[in-house]
């Protein structure tokens, strides 16, 4: 028990400790960005005229501002994602340009994957090339530019950004505040003199580090996807639209050969019907009369035969 009150003592102290560290570090940071910001305010004032006065401090701020924004917007973490359907001549040549165009650019092909597709008309058979390519995070806008100028009609596209900044940034807190546990837990385990102790602790340490690694695998993850953006693409053939130009007598001549594949399909049909319903009759239908025939008989004879007798007895009564 006293084991585990030291425990709930040392969480409680790292816990305060941690929020005033993050808030001294946060006061320390302010300090430092106003001192830098009256810095590059008392050099400006130094380098311009003195007629200028308090409008040229002003100004300068204003640049320190401009400049600490553009930092923190440079290390913003987005996610960009492209999704390209182009019209090309010849799928394969431009297959092998996209391929280029992403290697240039210091990136890679992901997957390539190309396929024919059947038309309408079923004569002939299309190639469909889909692409997946990963680029340098500052190459998104050039390669996809690249990547345009290679088709001879772009027939879909969106673009896609997803901000994870404050993920990010998230992610990181938490990674110290569990590593500063399980650095605790390490003390702790130190002073475990009993073996009970020393498994609750070691199974406490193993909880931090499960969650430890789990932030460093989406810290991992997201680093990855920020620095790499991914342009899918989808390759496809022009498609041909026919256009009916025949006349009256085209027409005609087509009524007549529809008419003449019909009639055959009707001959045809009943050709089928005869030589499936020959077993039939022969199995089944014939049988059948010749058994009903045989009963109808028999019963006509045997009424026959009842008939005399009736009018024997009616005579000699």
């Amino acid at each position: 028990m006293k084991l585990f009150h030291f425990l709930a003592l040392t969480l409680l102290l790292s816990i305060l400790s941690g929020c005033k560290a993050n808030k001294t570090q946060n006061e320390t940071a302010g300090l430092a960005r106003s001192a830098e910001d009256q810095r590059v305010a008392d050099s400006y004032a130094k380098s311009a005229p003195k007629e200028q006065g308090v409008t040229t401090t002003q100004v300068s701020l204003d640049q320190a501002g401009q400049s600490q924004t553009i930092a923190e917007a440079m290390d913003r973490k987005i996610l960009r994602n492209a999704d390209l359907t182009l019209e090309v001549s010849a799928p394969p040549e431009t297959q092998r340009k996209i391929a280029s165009i992403a290697e240039s650019a210091g990136g890679f092909v992901v997957t390539s994957e190309s396929k024919q597709r059947q038309t309408a008309e079923g004569a002939t058979h299309e190639l469909e090339v889909n692409l997946v390519i990963r680029v340098p995070a500052a190459q998104f806008g050039p390669a996809l530019d690249q990547i345009r100028n290679t088709a001879n009609r772009v027939v879909q596209e969106k673009i896609t950004g997803q901000d994870v900044t404050e993920e990010f940034i998230d992610l990181e807190a938490h990674l110290r505040t569990q590593k500063a546990l399980e650095s605790q837990f390490l003390e702790i385990m130190k002073q475990a003199h009993k073996v009970e102790d020393a498994l609750e602790v070691q199974r406490q340490i193993a909880g931090v580090r499960s969650e430890i690694e789990k932030l460093e695998g989406r810290k991992r993850f997201l680093e990855n996807r920020a620095s790499l953006s991914t342009i899918t693409v989808s390759l496809q053939t022009a498609t041909v639209i026919a256009v009916n130009t025949s006349g009256f007598g085209r027409d005609i001549r087509e009524a007549v050969a529809d008419s003449v594949q019909v009639a055959i399909g009707i001959v045809l049909f009943l050709i089928r019907f005869v030589i499936v319903m020959i077993p039939v009759f022969l199995l089944i239908i014939l049988p059948g009369y010749l058994i009903a025939r045989h009963f109808l008989r028999r019963a006509r004879t045997m009424r026959l035969r009842q008939e005399p007798e009736v009018q024997i007895d009616q005579a000699g009564s």
